[in-house]
């Protein structure tokens, strides 16, 4: 892998991780573009970047986790579900839904729900002053509803944010527990890919693997401050509009060119 597409990828992953658009849908895309010369490797330096990503939000919502020892136990709650059906599911989703074709639809679906849920959403107002008082009735629901993330092109962050209005949150507060869950699940996403790959990751791998998470540390920090503020003014609707079209986009491509299913 060269720097340059270590580069384009960091970005992609920092930018589009906690955005309600599908990071693993964006990063199988983009590799399919650029047809890189080790695609398993590509797949490891996807996973290495996104713990970059993830230490961005840690950085960011470190005081909440000092607040009330509560957080921990709802998002412990909402993290099973995608933890125990993640792990049970895990060969099957990445044999078999881990190409353009499966993102490319799910990007579409998943646009046209957050067109919906944005004029569902605008005025709808909590039942809950910080996040940590939410149920862990809700907070199962919300975990349950995450795990229809794990079709890549649904996005997490999507399904998670959809969880939290649904179960009682507003935009900002169901986006803040869409951050902060994001920490133990992708913590124990990556852990469990970084666990079976770790025998084909060699001493020259290390630099590129470094650069890369800190490239997405950088853009993930940047991004998740700029999405709250975005979120509060415009809502989900553009991130709706913007999904169906590169859905629309790639799967014309895909179609005309005869992609490959594999990504």
């Amino acid at each position: 892998m060269s720097y340059l597409e270590a580069l384009i990828l960091a970005i992609i992953e920092g930018l589009t991780e906690f955005l309600p658009v599908s990071s693993t849908g964006h990063m199988i895309l983009a590799s399919s573009l650029m047809n890189m010369d080790d695609p398993h490797f590509a797949e490891t330096f996807e996973i290495v970047i996104q713990l970059g990503a993830i230490l961005a939000v840690l950085f960011l919502y470190i005081k909440r986790f000092f607040v009330s020892v509560k957080i921990y136990l709802k998002l412990f709650v909402a993290f099973l579900p995608t933890g125990i059906i993640g792990l049970l599911a895990y060969k099957t989703i990445k044999l078999y839904l881990f190409n353009p074709y499966v993102v490319s639809i799910s990007l579409i679906f998943g646009g046209i729900v957050l067109i919906l849920l944005d004029k569902w959403g605008s005025q709808k107002t909590s039942q809950y002053k910080e996040i940590e008082d939410i149920s862990f009735k809700d907070a199962l629901k919300i975990g349950f509803i995450q795990c229809f993330s794990m079709v890549p092109g649904i996005s997490r962050s999507a399904a998670t944010i959809f969880g939290g209005i649904f179960s009682g949150f507003n935009r900002q507060q169901a986006a803040e527990f869409s951050f902060l869950l994001a920490i133990p699940t992708m913590f124990a996403a990556s852990g469990y890919d970084l666990l079976k790959e770790k025998d084909n990751i060699h001493s020259n791998d290390i630099i590129i693997l470094v650069f890369g998470a800190l490239v997405a540390f950088i853009v993930a920090f940047i991004a998740v401050k700029a999405f709250v503020s975005f979120l509060t003014r415009y809502g989900f609707k553009h991130f709706g509009y913007y999904r169906i079209i590169l859905g629309v986009l790639f799967l014309t491509y895909a179609l005309s060119t005869g992609l490959h299913l594999t990504p």
